[in-house]
């Protein structure tokens, strides 16, 4: 296999909270890896901005640590590392004055990609807007990236929204969800949209339902004191699962492209049902004999706040009709695994005998951790004694399929960051999706704040709570396993 990896050019790529978890962990030992790789060129700059007062050396000292704990992929060799890391700088910038914007601003190239990267709280992207654009930055060539949150409803959402684009244009701002940069979730639409054997089956006259599934062993410690704030629904449900849905569902988009994409994403959110109380189930991860409680791990022993939700919900439109969409997404559950199982209905005759259709054919697309994905389909066991059916996946696990090249393939932070490089935003949300996305979500929020709704509580180590099991249950369908 040859690599298509193809270089993007210059770039300035600034990143404010460049001392950060997320800049340690994810942002520079991607970067790295884009640069072994042949895609980052050699007169490109990563500049780190923060309060800390650290010196250009120290932060290269810094960010060598980070990489050489962090990227996973690959035996980190030093004399690209060397290379690599000549290539940062960094100043000290207070975001909420003005010390350091003269030096950074001084910095900066003016005839390349300026990127600016928001690595900070959500409350504090209106002063880096803003001085960006005062200090003669927010040229129409910059383009800013903006980590979630987008908001914690409608309102804030609105109001996030109309203070980035008081500096910016919305060609300019690159709203990241990380979940969208995974190479299965981009591999939906090549299924969906460059094979005839699915597209005219992906409606209602084949389809009996779909789940969505995004579970997590872990809890909330050491983020407890966010997470409370937020709860799975704000955390997962507005932003990771609605795009999984958005790209199940929509319509083929007339190109590939940006807004033609983003404009079929809109129409699949604005089509969603409300949801009604009984369609909706919270959990809340309870404490076992090894294991703490979601309370103790959000040190709040009075939290209403969920760990776990569940929601049946329809897309009122031709294609969907009647058919019920299952999302699920918890924390300390029995295993990590994101999936979209798309379940076909069951053939309508069988000429082999009631024993034999009680399986349906299943499209699974694992997210994670094994990305790939399995077709069910029913076959003749082997061997004498008659025609007896069996049920086996045809197995595409992407690491199986490519081989050695599958390495190659980059992570979704890599990605999404050149993405931004190349000023491609077919995988970051428009501001009209977010404020469409709470729109749904408020009110199911505020349900459950009116009724003073207590999550139930569900076992560390479980599949989540006895009623999202019922939640299911009572259609005759059942969850796919968590495993």
């Amino acid at each position: 296999m040859v690599s298509r990896v193809i270089p993007v050019d210059p770039f300035d790529l600034i990143i404010f909270g460049g001392t950060g978890d997320l800049a340690r962990r994810k942002i520079l030992p991607g970067l790295f890896r884009r640069f072994c790789s042949g895609q980052m060129p050699l007169n490109a700059r990563i500049i780190g901005a923060a309060r800390a007062d650290l010196g250009k050396v120290d932060y290269q000292d810094m960010m060598r640590n980070a990489i050489s704990e962090f990227d996973t992929n690959r035996n980190v060799e030093n004399a690209q590392l060397d290379i690599f890391l000549a290539q940062l700088d960094y100043v000290s910038v207070d975001v909420r004055g003005d010390d350091g914007w003269s030096d950074l601003a001084a910095l900066i190239r003016k005839d390349c990609i300026n990127a600016y990267y928001f690595s900070v709280s959500p409350g504090l992207f209106g002063d880096i807007a803003s001085r960006l654009n005062a200090w003669g930055l927010a040229t129409p060539k910059a383009r800013i990236v903006v980590e979630k949150p987008f908001g914690r409803d409608l309102e804030s959402a609105k109001n996030l929204n109309a203070v980035l684009s008081a500096q910016f244009q919305e060609n300019q701002i690159y709203r990241i969800d990380h979940y969208l940069g995974k190479e299965t979730v981009q591999n939906l639409m090549a299924v969906r949209f460059g094979n005839l054997l699915f597209e005219p089956l992906w409606n209602a006259q084949y389809i009996d339902h779909i789940q969505i599934t995004v579970a997590e062993t872990v809890g909330v410690g050491g983020r407890g004191t966010y997470y409370d704030k937020s709860g799975a629904m704000r955390d997962m449900v507005q932003n990771h699962l609605m795009q999984l849905l958005c790209l199940i569902a929509m319509e083929p988009p007339s190109h590939f492209d940006p807004d033609a994409v983003r404009d079929e994403k809109l129409k699949v959110i604005r089509s969603l049902a409300p949801v009604e109380a009984y369609h909706v189930v919270r959990g809340q991860y309870d404490a076992t004999l090894a294991k703490n409680s979601y309370r103790d791990d959000a040190e709040n022993p009075r939290s209403f706040t969920e760990s776990y939700v569940a929601i049946k919900t329809h897309i009122e439109n031709w294609r969907w009709s009647g058919v019920p969409f299952y999302l699920r997404t918890g924390k300390k559950l029995k295993a990590r695994s994101s999936e979209i199982a798309i379940v076909f209905k069951k053939l309508p005759h069988s000429i082999f005998g009631k024993s034999s259709d009680e399986k349906q054919n299943v499209l699974a697309i694992q997210l994670q951790p094994n990305e790939g994905m399995t077709l069910d389909v029913t076959i003749k066991e082997p061997g004498p004694g008659g025609m007896r059916l069996i049920h086996v996946p045809l197995d595409m696990t992407f690491a199986d399929a490519l081989g050695e090249h599958s390495e190659e393939s980059p992570d979704a932070y890599e990605r999404l960051i050149m993405d931004v490089i190349r000023g491609d935003q077919t995988l970051f949300m428009r501001g009209d999706e977010v404020e469409a996305a709470w729109k749904w979500t408020d009110p199911i929020i505020k349900a459950w704040e009116t009724r003073n709704d207590v999550p139930k509580l569900y076992d560390v180590g479980s599949a989540g709570p006895e009623d999202a099991m019922a939640l299911i249950h009572r259609d005759g369908r059942r969850w796919r396993e968590v495993k």
